[in-house]
């Protein structure tokens, strides 16, 4: 079954192929199974939100069926509204809930999670951007979780470092920051976060060395070109990311950027080697490759061999 039946649109209207006709390696099978439906019920039991479903991940069906789901904290409407991102805006949102962290740590006991990915909603409405509720969550999974890996997706903190040492604080093994784009393009496809600020945020968490390991995440299909993108993968390099992952953008809905390109997986994999060259111990790049997918099979046994060191 194609993109389209799971509310991914193609690239500008006038310029897209007939209706689903993507590239076929943008093709996949639905995934069968009851796991969809309990770690559905799951979520609903603890009343938590996801990126998976907010953002209309799509890899969302198949991370339900392997029990596992992206926890989004803070509420699911983002004081920021990106040209890319399908999540609500809002300039007033809710206040954060307090027992939200018990409740992640309780549905990822419920789910039998080994690696947990939390990340949140920008909050530049609230004094310290969220940044205390996020070590909060932290701190109540592994005390309900005492052998689970954690891996924090943040906003920029708009550059504070003294809040992202309140997250860095709580020592999640992997701190993880997008860059989400590149250079050029980064003022139409981000709103309020400046690239070169995600670059001293990522180098700021390396430096702390609180987090086993420093990830960010680019998009490309975008408009950019291969050098651009290449750049980037050197900017992350020089910041001192151990992780970087590059997948597809896809359009949400009708209201956000539109798609310029689909890459080759080919030119995916050319992306990967050039990361490793630059030393990026571990690239993840594909059409379906998104900043936490598959971050588990991916990141565990590189966490388990780092942590029996220690």
């Amino acid at each position: 079954m194609s993109l389209h039946k799971l509310n991914i649109l193609p690239q500008n209207p006038e310029e897209a192929p007939v209706r689903g006709r993507f590239p076929s390696w943008l093709h996949r099978t639905l995934p069968q199974g009851n796991e969809i439906f309990r770690t559905e019920a799951i979520l609903q039991k603890y009343r938590l939100n996801t990126v998976c479903e907010e953002a209309k991940c799509p890899n969302r069906l198949e991370c339900f069926t392997k029990k596992t789901a992206t926890f989004l904290a803070l509420g699911k409407e983002c004081t920021r509204n990106c040209g890319f991102c399908d999540i609500d805006f809002s300039k007033t949102p809710k206040s954060p809930e307090i027992d939200e962290p018990d409740r992640i740590a309780a549905s990822v006991k419920d789910l039998g999670l080994k690696h947990v990915v939390i990340t949140m909603v920008a909050r530049d409405d609230l004094p310290d951007q969220g940044a205390s509720h996020i070590a909060l969550i932290i701190q109540a999974v592994r005390r309900q979780n005492a052998h689970v890996t954690i891996e924090v997706l943040t906003s920029d903190f708009s550059g504070n470092t003294e809040l992202l040492d309140c997250v860095l604080a709580a020592e999640p093994e992997i701190f993880n920051h997008n860059i989400e784009t590149v250079r050029a393009l980064s003022p139409r496809v981000r709103h309020k976060a400046f690239y070169d600020q995600t670059l001293k945020m990522l180098a700021h968490a390396k430096r702390s060395e609180k987090s086993i390991f420093v990830k960010s995440g680019i998009m490309v299909g975008l408009g950019e070109t291969a050098a651009e993108v290449q750049e980037t993968i050197r900017d992350l390099a020089t910041a001192g990311c151990d992780i970087v992952t590059i997948g597809q953008y896809l359009q949400p809905s009708t209201s956000k950027l539109r798609v310029k390109e689909f890459v080759t997986p080919e030119q995916f994999e050319r992306y990967a080697e050039y990361g490793r060259s630059l030393g990026i111990k571990h690239m993840y790049s594909g059409p379906f490759v998104r900043s936490s997918y598959n971050a588990s099979l991916f990141i565990m046994p590189v966490l388990t061999s780092t942590l029996q060191l220690f």
